[in-house]
């Protein structure tokens, strides 16, 4: 046997290149096209049937239903669709896998790409350097797809040779001696090739390159596509096992529904490839049956069929699956049960559990869970001014509901922050890597400000144990500032929806002036009281603390809304006058 551990590291080295110019290819082209993939994600929840179309489009940009499911799961387990939701797109990942297929076929083995795949990356490199983001990007991908081929060519030399190692050709014919037997061995070869990979584009293109260099027959190839199919289901329920609930059973939902497919394709796996081989020798006479390809034309008319295997058995598992989905649902619902008590309490903690998808995608993510942040800050506003304007029997459940939410709100900027963290160290758009920064700042404030209502809450209970009140005036006083905070966090969380540069800073600056002027009135009028003697000492040093710490959550939640509109107090502020002055 002529093949040695040297020409095995090449191999290895040319599945390396092969992956890594599809990770460039499909990050670039996520850059191009990532505003509007975040614009169909968001609304691809609508029908079961859009989910599937929106499954297809994302793999198909990703070039991985690996990245697809595990991207899908990872926004179950945020909330920003439901499980019910996912199993659309999920549906739809499963059919865009197969897009990467054809293009190997038809560019790997049907012409010579190589020279084309080089002469792309001459055209496109020098763009690299150019001011255009989007052209930049563009060029990424156009260089990541030349790699890809290249790879692809280089896979293809390093498989080892069967006249020169008969001694491998006659281990993997032993394998093929058990009949259906066979079948179960190579499906299951599959399903490892895809863990080993964690691609199923490469698992695929390993396949085909098999099947090309004739070390593998058609039928075995295809019994590699099936195991394929499960292996791709295992990666995003591996990212699910540290998920919620949601997130299990969505990474449950593909695994079951692929595992039925192979079932029943198993089943009638001859009679389907004896009919792929019809259409096959209609439209190809001359390049003979897959099952006997004997040239090189003939191995390459085998891969076409490979991917029109592929294609057809995914397609096929939708439609004949598609009805009995609501049934999968309720299965995957009773094997993985809803433990409120696990999942509801501490819902943010799952954001940095691993669920990453790509970065332009997983933006989107962490948005959500800001968002949710803001309704958190909203819920400790109303228990403070619950203190001062609600009976005093309540006192106690407000006082625990701020402090349980405070501590809430350190495990959420932590964990918001990894995450953040891990999509930062990923090649990244300039807009994607100022859109991060701003996050880091408002899920600062936001942190500030849920200590800020724990500090007046913990001053409120050392009033209370101390005898100590405010007179009526000084509480509705008070009043009018909360009220005041209440229109900023109202503001912010109206406006978190919006991108950057689209949030109108005006109402923002002039509700900060009404704060600002209120704590004005609000010192006046403590100084007042106090020589007047209407309140103690003490008293008043406490509504002078009250006083400064709201006008500091009002400083954070400006700050929150510079952030949202990407631009600062300087600017703003020439702008809001020059508008006041037309």
């Amino acid at each position: 046997m002529d093949y040695t551990f040297f020409d095995f590291l090449q191999l290895v080295g040319s599945l390396g290149i092969f992956i890594y110019g599809m990770k460039i290819f499909s990050d670039g082209l996520q850059k191009v096209a990532g505003g509007k993939l975040r614009a169909i994600l968001k609304g691809m929840t609508t029908t079961r049937l859009r989910g599937i179309v929106t499954g297809f489009g994302a793999t198909t940009v990703t070039q991985s239903s690996t990245t697809t499911t595990v991207m899908v799961v990872s926004f179950v387990n945020a909330g920003l669709i439901t499980f019910i939701e996912s199993t659309g797109v999920i549906m739809g990942a499963n059919i865009g896998t197969t897009v990467t297929a054809w293009m190997v076929a038809i560019f790997g083995f049907k012409m010579e790409i190589t020279p084309i795949a080089i002469m792309l990356i001459g055209i496109f490199f020098p763009f690299m350097f150019v001011g255009k983001e989007k052209l930049r990007s563009l060029a990424e991908a156009m260089i990541g797809f030349g790699i890809l081929f290249i790879g692809l060519e280089f896979i293809k030399n390093a498989v080892p040779s069967i006249d020169e190692n008969p001694e491998m050709f006659m281990f993997l014919d032993g394998l093929t001696g058990f009949g259906f037997g066979s079948i179960l061995i190579f499906v299951f070869a599959g399903t490892i090739l895809t863990l080993l990979t964690q691609s199923s584009s490469a698992a695929t293109a390993i396949t085909l390159v098999m099947l090309f260099q004739g070390w593998i027959d058609f039928p075995i190839a295809a019994a590699m596509i099936l195991g394929e199919n499960i292996g791709t289901t295992v990666t995003a329920n591996i990212a699910a096992i540290i998920g919620n609930v949601h997130a299990k059973r969505a990474a449950r939902f593909h695994l079951i529904f692929n595992v039925f497919g192979v079932v029943w394709m198993l089943i009638v796996l001859q009679p389907f490839l004896v009919g792929i081989d019809n259409i096959m020798s209609f439209f190809s006479p001359d390049a003979g049956s897959v099952f006997e390809a004997a040239d090189e034309i003939g191995r390459a008319n085998a891969t076409l069929a490979l991917s029109l295997f592929h294609t057809t058995f995914n397609v096929m598992n939708v439609l004949i699956l598609f009805a009995f989905v609501p049934r999968i649902i309720r299965f995957v619902e009773r094997v993985q049960t809803d433990k409120k008590d696990v999942d509801s309490k501490f819902r943010l903690q799952y954001i940095s559990s691993g669920l990453m998808s790509s970065p332009e995608l997983s933006i989107a993510q962490a948005h959500k869970e800001i968002e949710l942040f803001g309704k958190l800050i909203e819920k400790m506003h109303f228990s403070f001014q619950g203190l001062f304007f609600k009976k005093q029997k309540k006192h106690e459940k407000f006082l625990k509901k701020i402090a349980k939410r405070e501590q809430i709100t350190d495990n959420i900027e932590l964990e918001i922050a990894e995450y953040l963290t891990k999509i930062s160290g990923a090649n990244l758009t300039e807009s994607v890597t100022r859109r991060i920064r701003s996050m880091h700042s408002m899920i600062n404030d936001f942190e500030r400000i849920g200590d800020l209502y724990f500090q007046m809450s913990k001053t409120f209970e050392d009033m209370q144990n101390e005898g100590i009140d405010l007179p009526p005036e000084a509480k509705k006083e008070l009043g009018v500032l909360l009220d005041h905070l209440y229109d900023a966090i109202r503001h912010v969380r109206k406006n978190l929806d919006k991108n950057n540069g689209e949030f109108d800073l005006d109402k923002a600056m002039k509700i900060e002036e009404k704060i600002n002027k209120t704590r004005d009135e609000l010192i006046n009028a403590h100084y007042n009281r106090l020589e007047d003697g209407t309140y103690s000492t003490k008293a008043g040093f406490i509504f002078l603390d009250y006083t400064k710490r709201m006008e500091k959550i009002g400083d954070h939640l400006f700050n929150i809304s510079e952030a949202l509109a990407g631009r600062k107090i300087k600017s703003a502020y020439s702008t809001v006058v020059e508008k006041r002055g037309k």
